[in-house]
């Protein structure tokens, strides 16, 4: 063990927003040991944890963030361990090309059709990257910091300007219909709501692009008094609600505090209370979520304490309302750090006032090294919210992300990217001093390129690539986006409904020249449970038919198997239908990942307007599956012609 104890079960997604912040106060020797746990994986793995279960890394999460541990650990001074080492660690687990890494790095963000979870992801690596800006910028590499401070502004680039949302983005669009109650694919255990103010790196920022101050608190308003229905997917993990806000699970945990960076503390107050009081009980079931090793506990411990950490990387911790008539932390360096609060009750859950070592205290926040000085902090509470205290310049938390600026990568406005006739097409971008250069023959865009100034249409298959430019700032990156000519009067008849959580855009979904990938969490595969799927496509007219294939996935971890067999008929009027051809599956069903296998018939240029596909379920998880007895899925996607 090198010297030190080794540590297992780090479910990082979790615990780096609140369980090892606290670990940094109260157990400094095991963040220590923790760390160099985290540098023993990276020295016999190649990468540090992501989440690590009994000494085997899961990948069930997203994000690296063992990167934030280390860096919150770094900047509070605790740094008993390899730090060149740790950085390179960082930089390693940043670079690779799994996960979407691969276009987060080319476009600046996750399309929505190459990856799962692209909004949620693209949030959360643009946080680690800004951690390890922020160590480079310590250690001296100017370089890596200047690079990883433009990633740390990612952020930006699915930042929609016209709903106030961070939304997903697809073929060089914004995927619609869009809704932020539905939770769906892009996202991971939440909503767009659960996932909009997930900027803690440059909560200062986020608050300018949505209009201010004042239009940040109202955003914040109306999440936390918002319907808690939603739309979408099932997800079990979604509890805890407030509004939109669900305490029950880790992404939305900070948000309550935010209100403090906007000027309107006694917000924070009122809700911290409100949180601890409803959400957190003495009884068996008393987590309103997933405990997540640890994850849900810290948040009470130090929100009853009276504060939080927003972004773990600084030192600093935005404050809530102390819980607790006294509460006294005995640190590891022999001192004691004391935080009273005056008059306390339910009622008084509104701080009056505050001093630190009796001196006055105005600010709504308080400093890591104040706490590890051993200072008595004494909190004046009452019944009513005192606008005055913790509100001015200097008195507000501040996180922002300096030069260089990113220009935010521009966008296509188009209403399909499928069309029958012709298809208008506009660009925009965040940044209004932006311009932006694009082509139309697929090569790549420069300052000599065409310059957008307004919309155009197009009338056949085309392949545009674009990018902005804005003064001062860093220009965007390439985007694209490809348009593609459908026959027109085409249509698909469902005989069986797709499903509502899966239906990859609709009735034109499985004829839309968009081809789904290996991976079902890209939103591009209709999905059916446990029942035979039968549909009838329509040409629209008579034509000569050679080959008729439909696209179907299997990925039986997740419950999605391929069919028995897919039968193929053609018809010329849609009424007297005869088969041409059936397929059986030769895949084994315990064949695991993502494969996509196409099923064909041949119908020898036989002239034919309608074809019906026929696909036999197997209906129930086979005995040796963990979901044995319970109804599998079928997913498909395309039907293709020739």
């Amino acid at each position: 063990t090198r010297g030190h104890d080794i540590y297992t079960v780090f479910s990082l997604w979790d615990t780096f927003r609140a369980l090892h912040p606290l670990f940094t106060i109260t157990q400094q020797e095991r963040t220590t040991a923790l760390i160099k746990t985290m540098l023993d994986i990276y020295d016999k793995g190649g990468l540090l944890p992501v989440w690590e279960l009994a000494a085997n890394e899961t990948w069930c999460m997203i994000g690296y963030h063992a990167v934030p541990v280390i860096a919150d650990a770094y900047f509070k001074g605790i740094r008993n361990y390899d730090v060149q080492k740790a950085f390179n660690a960082m930089k390693k687990s940043s670079m690779q090309d799994f996960h979407g890494l691969k276009y987060y790095k080319k476009y600046g963000y996750i399309p929505a059709d190459k990856e799962g979870e692209s909004v949620s992801k693209t949030l959360e690596y643009a946080y680690d990257d800004w951690c390890i800006a922020r160590m480079a910028n310590d250690l001296g590499y100017q370089e890596d910091y200047l690079y990883f401070s433009k990633r740390a502004q990612y952020y930006k680039n699915i930042f929609d300007p016209s709903t106030g949302f961070m939304r997903g983005r697809m073929n060089g669009m914004w995927v619609s219909p869009f809704d932020p109650v539905e939770v769906n694919f892009m996202l991971t255990e939440a909503n767009t709501w659960q996932y909009n103010f997930f900027v803690p790196q440059d909560v200062n920022g986020l608050m300018r692009m949505l209009g201010g101050s004042g239009a940040f608190c109202d955003k914040l308003d109306e999440m936390f008094n918002a319907s808690a229905e939603m739309s979408g997917r099932q997800q079990s993990d979604i509890t805890g609600l407030i509004g939109q806000y669900a305490h029950g699970n880790e992404p939305s945990h900070h948000m309550a505090y935010l209100y403090n960076f906007c000027g309107q503390p006694w917000k924070t107050q009122d809700l911290v209370r409100r949180i601890m009081s409803e959400q957190y009980n003495e009884k068996p079931d008393g987590l309103c979520g997933n405990e997540d090793c640890g994850q849900m506990s810290a948040w009470y411990v130090l929100s009853a304490m009276g504060f939080y950490p927003v972004t773990p990387g600084t030192d600093y911790y935005v404050i809530g309302s102390p819980l607790f008539d006294k509460v006294s932390i005995q640190l590891e360096n022999g001192k004691t750090c004391i935080i009273e609060a005056i008059n306390n009750s339910a009622e008084n859950k509104y701080i009056q006032s505050a001093n630190i070592n009796g001196n006055p205290l105005t600010r709504s926040y308080l400093m890591h090294q104040e706490i590890m000085e051993g200072s008595h902090f004494v909190f004046e509470m009452g019944p009513e919210p005192a606008m005055d205290w913790g509100v001015g310049e200097g008195n507000i938390p501040i996180t922002a992300i300096g030069e260089p600026g990113i220009t935010t990568a521009p966008y296509i406005m188009a209403d399909s990217r499928t069309f029958s006739q012709d298809i208008e097409i506009g660009m925009a971008c965040y940044d209004p001093a932006a311009v932006i250069y694009y082509t139309l023959d697929g090569s790549e865009p420069d300052t000599d390129s065409r310059e957008y100034t307004e919309a155009f249409t197009l009338n056949k298959n085309t392949t545009i690539k674009l990018f902005a430019a804005a003064p001062g700032k860093v220009p965007s990156k390439v985007i694209s986006g490809t348009f593609s000519k459908m026959p027109a009067g085409r249509k698909v008849v469902y005989g069986t409904a797709y499903d509502p959580q899966y239906t990859a855009g609709g009735d034109v979904a499985l004829i839309d020249l968009i081809r789904g990938s290996n991976n079902f969490r890209t939103g591009s595969w209709q999905g059916f449970q446990g029942v035979d799927v039968d549909i009838t496509l329509d040409l629209g007219e008579m034509q000569d038919v050679d080959m008729i294939k439909a696209g179907f996935l299997q990925d039986q971890k997740s419950w999605i198997f391929m069919p028995e067999y897919v039968e193929f008929y053609v018809s010329a009027d849609g009424e007297n239908f005869q088969s041409i051809g059936r397929e059986n599956n030769l895949i084994d069903s315990r064949q695991g990942g993502g494969m996509v296998h196409d099923f064909s018939a041949m119908a020898r240029n036989r002239e034919i307007r309608y074809i019906r596909m026929y696909a036999k379920n197997r209906a129930v998880c086979p005995e040796w599956h963990p979901g044995a007895g319970t109804p599998a899925w079928l997913f498909i996607d395309e039907v293709v012609i020739e």
